[in-house]
Parts: structure tokens; C-alpha cells; sequence
């Protein structure tokens, strides 16, 4: 593998497809991770001449810094959605990507859909009229934010147990933000709801479970692989999450009640 040829070994990640940019051997700095050890490493191979590349041994367990430079994106995928360690760490520590605003948003946006979906499919009135039209389209923002506020809850219960706990995960202190983003990525599993819409079947409850399940074990190994801790912290972390994102689903479930009520208009009435 090689891309052009320079003259003398140049430390660095090359233009290697869905490769960060590479440091010079002056300016380098620890900020890769062996995806075997989790030991820092200045760079992930060295660019010879003719476009020759030779991957970089880790110090500490004399293995590959990153193998996944050399494989392609479809193996990549397949080994993140197995939840295997060495593909989270070379996503989230040897890649730049930068897809994590817009990917939540794609996904709160396919959760309110599913909401939204089974809102309209419980009201049989199919009237025309414009008000209910307006009233379903509110129905649409309102699901988002309730999404939104539930998944905030859910972060926000995993951010409060990894402060509380801090001095018992990490010798030094967490990085939260690269945290928030491995969260953010690790949720891809959730664009699996509109396929679960739109093959519709008799095991729609189920799948949706499943999917909860599997978004659930990709956090789990986004906060093992980001903060390199053991797995019963990180369990117990996506375990408040999950818990304050079920008391925020209660709540807003004994308030449909009350919010429920912009809808009585299109529910409760024949036009």
C-alpha cells in the first residue's frame, strides 16, 4: 500500500483512506493508541520511498500500533459492529471523523419518526382537514424534543457516575469530551429503527428491543475503550444512564396526559 513515493523514512499516518492527518517527526506527539495495549504512540507506520509503508510495533506489547490502516472500511465497519475493542480504539483514537453533531441528529430525528409513526397509526382519522394536518406535524417536534430530553438524560446520568466515581477510573483526568463523542458515534445502531418501520411485521416490539440492546453494548464499549477502565464501571455507567433515561421516559409518559391533550382535537372528535 502506498500513495507516491518521497525520499527518506518519514514517521507519520500517510494518506492512508480515513486517516487523520499526519504529525512531522519534530512536531509529533502521542496523540495515537496502540489498538492492541492502549499504549500512546507517536505514529502508525513510517512512509519510505516508492510509497512503501511500514506499520510501526507497538513498545509495549511489540504488536501492530493500528493493523486497520491496511483494511479496508467495509472490514472496519463490520468489526465495530461486533463491538471488537480494536476497532473502537482505531476509530476513536487513530481516525478523524467528525460526523458526531450530525449523526445524533440523524438519529433523534429517526427515533422521533418512529414515535411519530406509531402516533398516527394508533388515530384512524385520516380527515384532511388542515388543523389536524398542523396538529400532526406538532406531533413530529414534540416527539423530537421528548427524544432529545431523554437522551440527554441518558448522558447526562453516565457523565454524573464517571465524576462521582473519577478517582477510581482514570490516574488522570477523563477526557469527557472525547467521551461525549464516542457516545454520540457508538449510538450508529439507532438508524436501524427506520428499516424496523418500514419492514413492518409481527416482531416490530422485538426488534426494537434488539436495537436498544445493541445501541446499549456499543456505549458499553465506547466508555471501556475511551476511558480504559473495567467493564463492571462501565456497566454500571451505561447503568444510570439507562435509569435516568427510563425516569425521564415515565415522566413524559404520565404527562401524556396533560400534553396528550393537543391531540383530543383529531382523537376524540368526528369531522
Amino acid at each position: 500500500m502506498g500513495t507516491g513515493g518521497r525520499s527518506g523514512p518519514r514517521p507519520g499516518k500517510g494518506n492512508v483512506e480515513g486517516a487523520a492527518a499526519t504529525p512531522t517527526a519534530t512536531s509529533a506527539s502521542c496523540q495515537y493508541r496502540c489498538i492492541e495495549c492502549n499504549d500512546e504512540a507517536k505514529e502508525l507506520y513510517r512512509d519510505y520511498s516508492h510509497g512503501v509503508l511500514k506499520i510501526t510495533i507497538c513498545k509495549s506489547c511489540q504488536k501492530p500500533v493500528d493493523k486497520y490502516i491496511e483494511y479496508d472500511p467495509v472490514i472496519i465497519l463490520i468489526n465495530a459492529i461486533l463491538c471488537k475493542a480494536q476497532a473502537y480504539r482505531h476509530i476513536l483514537f487513530n481516525t478523524k471523523i467528525n460526523i458526531h453533531g450530525k449523526l445524533c441528529i440523524f438519529c433523534l430525528l429517526c427515533e422521533a419518526y418512529l414515535r411519530w409513526w406509531q402516533l398516527q397509526d394508533s388515530n384512524q382519522n385520516t380527515d384532511p382537514d388542515d388543523l389536524i394536518r398542523y396538529a400532526k406535524e406538532w406531533d413530529f417536534y414534540r416527539m423530537f424534543a421528548i427524544a432529545s430530553l431523554e437522551q440527554t438524560a441518558f448522558l447526562v446520568g453516565i457523565f454524573t457516575f464517571l465524576w462521582v466515581e473519577r478517582p477510581m477510573t482514570a490516574k488522570k483526568r477523563p477526557n469527557f469530551i472525547l467521551l461525549l463523542k464516542a457516545l454520540l458515534l457508538s449510538s450508529y445502531g439507532k438508524l436501524l429503527l427506520i428499516p424496523a418501520v418500514i419492514w413492518e411485521h409481527d416482531y416490530t416490539t422485538l426488534c426494537l428491543k434488539l436495537i436498544k440492546m445493541f445501541v446499549l453494548t456499543s456505549n458499553f464499549q465506547a466508555i471501556r475503550v475511551t476511558l480504559n477502565i473495567n467493564w463492571k464501571l462501565a456497566f454500571l455507567a451505561i447503568l444510570s444512564g439507562w435509569l435516568l433515561e427510563s425516569t425521564m421516559v415515565y415522566f413524559f409518559q404520565r404527562m401524556e396526559w396533560d400534553i396528550g391533550s393537543d391531540c383530543a382535537i383529531y382523537k376524540s372528535q368526528d369531522f
